[in-house]
């Protein structure tokens, strides 16, 4: 790790430093910039710092001068894009109202670029925490129906008004900016939310930066070894690739028991918010509730895959899962697993530093265990779509992007830095859990897309309620006609 983002060579003159021309950001800028290609140019010293350091070390035949690792972005004049000193704002529903200061290296670089990006290219950026979780995608339509002086980028999240914002044409279309290369590897490719929020050749969302690991199995390492169960088995296992729906249900067997020889159950294998668990078990047999298909959703519910699925969930938890006291919360699972209540417990990823971080007893993680229809374990990626309003002109949507761009670019010489693992090497109990669990997560990941669906709720028309005593089927039957209804409509906008 580099202790300091600028670094210092030696160069035999200032002759030998050269212009390098890089085009970023696109191959073209708006026609709005008054410019056609951009190229580049690297930051040098001035003539007057290199004579002032010759003239303080006359004896040498070179000198030591700093040379900036940032690359200054200009037009094929020369010139360099000016933002015309924009004050924007990135909205969202989490950011502090002061930065958090800078605990590392690279937090330090990160810093140090990102204000360098905003002197070179005359603009200002600040995440502001404006709308709540709830409101986001609603306060983002009510403001690019109305338009507004300000320079909004807007964090937003899967939800009927987001979908219905597309159709409304509120969106822009990132697509038309050239500025955005979105086979960067930043864009998480296949994965990226401007593949989710697209309309042919279209792209209304973007998102860039770390994906944020989601739900996965955490297992209490004491319970396992009361039950003879060396605790490293759930890594091995993943680690073989043998980690599977048999397996875990193998494991449930063994654990799930009754102390005391009274007939009641001590200590429940599976603990969980349930809707979570059977919607795992549909992505990890790779299947879904509705899917995309050349560009249209396609009703997936009823798939062999989903239904397979579906049914070996609902039997498992019938068997296994810790049943709630009379009155509880909804998430009693979270103090039934820090309790030792339970072995396993299916959640996110980020509850290891928030709910489970004060549990006593060591606890482990691993991927949801795979179906028999899957080939490797599965993340499903979230991650909250980043949105510019389509009542922007041109220009104004142009210079936003560039800025979004930029900021969230790689640091200069941390490029292959994993700015997330710091974060999870301190809320995990061992190392197995980020270097075999979330290292995967972070790169193995895909889309769902029933969350665009208007009207199509999941949780309320079907996971909730399948476990009644109802069969799968049954279930399915009641909601077929309404969910293909509601996909139909989704595609005829």
């Amino acid at each position: 790790m580099k202790s300091r983002i600028a670094k210092k060579v030696i160069a035999a003159s200032l002759a030998t430093v050269m212009t390098v021309g890089l085009a970023a950001c696109g191959n073209e800028p708006a026609p709005t910039t008054g410019s056609d290609t951009p190229s580049s140019t690297e930051e040098q010293s001035t003539p007057e710092e290199s004579s002032s350091e010759e003239q303080s070390a006359p004896e040498e035949s070179s000198s030591e001068e700093e040379v900036s690792p940032y690359t200054v972005l200009t037009d094929e004049n020369g010139n360099v894009y000016d933002l015309g000193g924009m004050e924007i704002i990135i909205r969202n529903w989490w950011s502090s109202a002061e930065p958090a200061e800078p605990v590392n290296d690279y937090e330090e670089a990160r810093d140090e670029y990102r204000e360098w990006i905003q002197e070179t290219y005359n603009f200002t950026l600040k995440e502001q925490a404006i709308s709540d979780w709830g409101s986001a995608p609603q306060d983002f339509v009510d403001y690019a129906s109305t338009g507004g002086d300000e320079n909004y980028i807007f964090v937003v999240r899967e939800a009927a008004p987001t979908t219905a914002a597309i159709d409304s044409g509120l969106m822009y279309d990132l697509a038309t900016l050239d500025c955005l290369d979105f086979s960067e590897a930043k864009w998480l490719g296949d994965a990226g939310v401007h593949k989710l929020m697209s309309r042919g050749d279209s792209s209304y969302a973007m998102y860039a930066g770390d994906t944020e690991p989601r739900g996965g199995m955490y297992f209490n390492k004491r319970l396992l070894e009361d039950a003879g169960i060396d605790p490293n088995k759930p890594y091995e296992l993943q680690e073989a690739g043998e980690w599977t729906w048999d397996a875990l249900v193998e494991m449930c067997a063994q654990v799930q028991r009754d102390l005391d020889n009274d007939g009641v159950i001590d200590v429940y294998a599976l603990t969980q918010n349930d809707g979570s668990f059977l919607s795992y078990a549909v992505y990890s047999n790779f299947s879904d509730f509705v899917g995309m298909e050349n560009g249209e959703y396609v009703y997936k519910l009823e798939s062999d895959e989903t239904v397979e699925a579906l049914n070996w969930a609902v039997d498992t938890l019938n068997q296994y899962k810790l049943p709630y006291p009379e009155g509880a919360e909804w998430n009693y699972f979270e103090q039934a697993f820090l309790n030792g209540e339970a072995v396993f417990c299916m959640d996110d990823a980020y509850k290891a530093g928030a709910a489970f971080s004060t549990m006593e007893d060591d606890f482990g993680f691993v991927c949801f265990p795979k179906g028999p229809k899957a080939s490797d374990y599965q993340n499903v990626y979230a991650n909250n779509p980043v949105v510019i309003p389509a009542c922007y002109d041109a220009d104004k949507a142009w210079k936003l992007a560039f800025a979004y761009n930029l900021w969230t670019d790689p640091v200069p010489g941390y490029e292959d830095y994993e700015a997330w693992r710091p974060g999870y090497n301190k809320n995990f109990r061992d190392t197995e859990s980020v270097d075999y669990t979330i290292t995967r997560m972070m790169t193995n990941g895909r889309l769902t897309y029933h969350g665009l669906i208007a009207n199509l709720d999941i949780g309320n028309d079907l996971l909730y309620s399948l476990l009644d005593g109802t069969s799968v089927s049954e279930h399915i039957e009641k909601i077929r006609d309404t969910w293909q209804a509601y996909i139909a409509e989704s595609n005829s906008r």
